[in-house]
């Protein structure tokens, strides 16, 4: 149920100032606007690193002595290639870049000096961008070198792998953009949104495949690895069989999820499940688990984050029941994951798109009258607005809304633990709440390419007829299909290092991340207290093996 998304608000691409657009045509005129005159104004634009370079002299002169150290005592020390784009993740990057060079990496880091990636911008202003950033990490060399992405001289031609990853993601790019799965090539907007998309994913990736064949970095660290340059410069990563780890971050302060040579945001979660899961669950951590689920249920924040899960706390089964009017029907319940989020794209199995999922299966339900279905519109869709909402979509497969049917909004006041509670069978597509439903024992037919698909407590079909025969199956024999003990008993362990285990501790998120400077400064994550709690993390973010204490 994360909605791992950064967004800036959609707008329409606008047409470039044409004197600028002009004057970034012409040789050396952004240059020498720079330092006669832009270099010491304050800036306007919203790709804005003027706080972080104020404090890098110090955050340098800080990493400096363990940096010297690192160097003497250990030849373990790994070059790194660190790429970043758009101002938020640059600011982090360079202090995790900073903590790497502390811990005796030889970082490079690669920036793209965007805060739009979804309009076009004038070159005169993209060409000031590339001098403010180099002028920002100017005081980190050596100890840090920086390179724009914009800067490199790129290859010239793509092999046929890379130009279907440009065309895959620069689809997805566009979907993450619109908030919504439909990209209509023939409508202007859309298309000028995708064609943009291809223009700068084509020259990353180019740019990005010479100066890896000449450098050979040991390993290419990016954050989210998916989507938009950052999803492209990681598929040229790996097709030249260089080792890349991705990261993001959940709702939890002090934490970070890792994933070594794929995206993290696929959530593949083999690696714990082998080494992790054929371990007993213990009271304790059972306790723990259902301690977040309490909170989740209650509408309350837990641990360290600050977000609610449910915007309306649990009011109970019968009265849920009675406010939806439910009878003694079976209660089938589709949990809905919010559309564009990154979490969701390229998840797709037997259905073209969720879209295709939802707008299907609720037709499949119209017609059976002999069970009720609750669909859970994700509450996350409050947080963007703008994203096309599930309801929607049911609304347009379903133009005249059966009445066993019922659409619970993600602002209205339902619980969706009060839903798992009376269901009687889920179906997910990628959320969380189908790991959860199959916590409380109930049969779960799992429709995307989900973390906890395939590992024996869901059930998962791979085309539409085996899609349609589950359903067939469950529905005609519910009790038959109810869990056993093992498998609940399996589904909570796994919840356990989901959420426990496959986050790993690290100082400082994306959002908020000046805050968490301030509690976790380098000196402090580089000291013996910072890397008793990080060191291991930071090891796990340059390749080095996963492990458990």
């Amino acid at each position: 149920m994360v909605i791992a998304i950064h967004q800036l608000p959609i707008t329409n691409m606008a047409k470039t100032n044409t004197l600028r657009e002009l004057l970034g045509d012409l040789p050396y005129t952004a240059e020498i606007d720079w330092m006669l005159r832009s270099k010491s104004r304050p800036r306007k634009d919203h790709f804005n690193l003027d706080r972080l370079q104020k404090s890098l002299p110090a955050a340098r002169a800080v990493v400096e002595p363990f940096a010297l150290r690192a160097e003497r005592s250990r030849s373990g020390g790994k070059n790194v290639l660190f790429f970043a784009t758009l101002h938020y993740w640059i600011e982090q990057s360079a202090y995790l870049g900073l903590a790497l060079a502390g811990l005796g990496h030889k970082v490079t880091l690669l920036t793209l000096p965007y805060s739009e990636w979804h309009k076009q911008k004038d070159n005169f202003t993209q060409r000031q961008r590339v001098l403010h950033t180099r002028d920002a990490f100017s005081v980190l060399s050596p100890l840090i070198e920086h390179a724009s992405l914009l800067d490199l001289r790129p290859a010239t031609v793509l092999p046929d792998i890379l130009l279907a990853d440009v065309k895959e993601i620069s689809l997805w790019d566009a979907q993450y953009t619109l908030m919504r799965e439909e990209v209509d090539m023939s409508d202007a907007g859309d298309r000028a949104l995708y064609d943009l998309r291809i223009q700068r994913n084509t020259f990353a990736a180019k740019a990005a495949l010479e100066w890896m064949q000449t450098k050979k970095p040991d390993v290419v660290l990016i954050p989210n690895g998916l989507i938009l340059e950052m999803g492209i410069v990681f598929r040229v990563a790996r097709y030249l069989n260089i080792d890349a780890v991705t990261y993001e971050f959940n709702d939890q302060r002090e934490q970070i999820w890792i994933a070594q040579n794929s995206s993290i945001m696929q959530q593949n979660t083999d690696y714990i499940v082998d080494a992790r899961c054929h371990l007993p669950i213990t009271d304790e951590m059972f306790e723990r688990v259902a301690d977040l689920e309490n909170a989740r249920r209650g509408a309350r924040v837990w641990g360290k984050s600050k977000r609610l899960w449910q915007y309306v706390s649990s009011q109970g089964a019968q009265e849920t029941r009675k406010l939806l009017n439910l009878d003694d029907r079976p209660v089938v319940m589709l949990a809905a994951n919010v559309l564009g989020d990154s979490l969701t794209l390229g998840r797709d199995i037997f259905a073209a798109s969720m879209t295709e999922w939802i707008t299907k299966t609720v037709q499949y339900f119209a017609r059976r009258t002999d069970v009720q279905m609750v669909i859970r519109v994700h509450p996350g869709e409050k947080l963007v607005p703008q994203a096309k909402s599930m309801g929607t979509i049911v609304r347009e497969a379903l133009p005249e809304m059966p009445g066993h049917i019922h659409i619970i909004g993600a602002l209205d006041n339902i619980n969706t633990y009060d839903l798992i509670e009376i269901a009687d069978v889920g179906l997910a597509y990628t959320t969380t709440v189908g790991l959860e439903t199959a916590m409380n024992g109930r049969p779960v037919i799992s429709c995307g390419q989900t973390h906890y698909r395939g590992l024996g407590f869901t059930l998962d079909p791979n085309s539409w007829d085996e899609y349609y025969a589950s359903l067939d199956k469950v529905l005609a024999d519910i009790p038959a299909y109810q869990l056993n003990e093992n498998q609940i008993e399996f589904a909570w362990n796994y919840a356990y290092r989901f959420f426990f285990e496959y986050p790993r501790p690290f100082p400082w998120r994306l959002m908020n991340f000046w805050d968490d400077l301030k509690v976790w400064p380098l000196e402090k994550v580089l000291s013996e207290e910072g890397q008793k709690l990080f060191g291991d993390t930071f090891g796990f973010l340059v390749n080095e093996p996963f492990t458990w204490k």
